[in-house]
């Protein structure tokens, strides 16, 4: 008998498992195909790619579909040379399974990969069923060949359903993820989680996908606040980093904690890699942040026993658009510990 979303949930993972074998390729070229965007973020061919695969697999699979996804092809529209080598790119990867790359389909053309990436111009909202998607969350550090994730979330009806994070540089030998820890010579991790289900974590591979272990659900941070590890970007200024180290200090928790850059990798940290608590506090009053920065990730940490709110405590709102429009802060630890550091946190402001 099928669990819900089982059909959503092997889609996503094979999508997700072949769009970061696109982005293995770039990252062992020299030329990673750079360029700005006009919010001075920088985008790959990889970006662009990772995108073009995984709303073409999810649109084959489920047409009726809408998808909001953080790259259009403008770029590509505009600049003949860029959008060959990432037609290439798009056009060459497969997995090495036919039959399962056969059932994520093809994309025929340059002109289709075009308007396949477009797609994800979704406004968002809280009607029927919408794909999230980032294809490199971390582009910064995946230029370094550090840390980034391939993500790729299900809403419906402005709830998460399915989440699926593609690491392809994640290593948990050490026990803990770091950006200087990358699996340069693998393919990472991938975990996937559907609401009520649990989490999972199995190899990314290239062709069928691995066998996988279930998360195991954490019930609550240490009491001792000296084994406190707070999961912060360390190198953002739109976060209020000075603010996110008051807390730690007024809880005794050594700072700074692990330095993850990477949103997505961030919530991959507390479900996996030891880190108990992430603050969102931002330098500018009223920041909104795109959904893309946390769906799917949002969800495996909150199946492997995490709690998000908003300074409110309210829930974070996927069904507002492609921002959260109904929250701005957040505060995210384990689901047991969420409440005691959501008060302390709002006695600290109230002070």
């Amino acid at each position: 008998m099928s669990t819900p979303f089982e059909h959503e949930r092997l889609i996503a993972e094979l999508a997700v498992q072949r769009a970061s074998l696109l982005t293995k390729r770039v990252l062992a070229d020299i030329d990673k195909g750079a360029l700005d965007k006009s919010d001075r973020t920088p985008v790959t061919v990889a970006d662009f790619g990772a995108q073009a695969l995984m709303i073409g697999a999810i649109h084959h699979n489920f047409p009726e579909d809408s998808f909001i996804g953080e790259e259009t092809a403008t770029a590509l529209r505009e600049n003949g040379q860029l959008r060959d080598r990432v037609w290439n790119l798009v056009s060459t990867t497969h997995l090495q399974e036919k039959e399962l790359d056969q059932r994520l389909g093809n994309i025929g053309s340059a002109e289709e990969m075009m308007d396949t990436i477009d797609l994800g111009n979704h406004p968002g909202g809280r009607k029927g069923r919408i794909w999230i998607l980032d294809p490199i969350d971390g582009t910064a550090t995946f230029m370094r060949n550090q840390q980034y994730a391939v993500c790729l979330a299900l809403i419906v009806d402005g709830e998460q359903k399915v989440g699926v994070i593609g690491c392809p540089n994640l290593d948990l030998s050490t026990g803990k993820i770091s950006e200087e820890n990358a699996d340069n010579m693998g393919n990472g991790q991938m975990l996937s989680a559907v609401k009520g289900q649990g989490a999972a974590i199995r190899p990314l591979g290239n062709a069928g996908l691995q066998p996988s272990k279930p998360i195991q659900r954490r019930e609550d941070i240490s009491a001792d606040p000296t084994a406190l590890d707070f999961v912060e970007s360390g190198g953002s200024k739109s976060v209020d980093l000075d603010f996110h180290q008051k807390v730690a200090e007024k809880l005794g928790a050594p700072w700074p904690g692990t330095n993850m850059w990477s949103s997505q990798m961030r919530y991959i940290a507390m479900a996996v890699g030891g880190g108990d608590i992430m603050l969102r506090f931002y330098s500018k009053k009223g920041h909104k942040s795109y959904v893309w920065d946390h769906a799917g990730g949002f969800l495996i940490f909150e199946e492997s026993g995490g709690k998000v709110t908003d300074l409110d405590g309210k829930p974070i709102d996927f069904g507002a658009g492609r921002r959260f429009e109904n929250n701005s802060e957040m505060v995210a630890a384990p689901e047991n510990a969420q409440p005691r550091i959501l008060q302390l946190v709002n006695e600290m402001i109230g002070a």
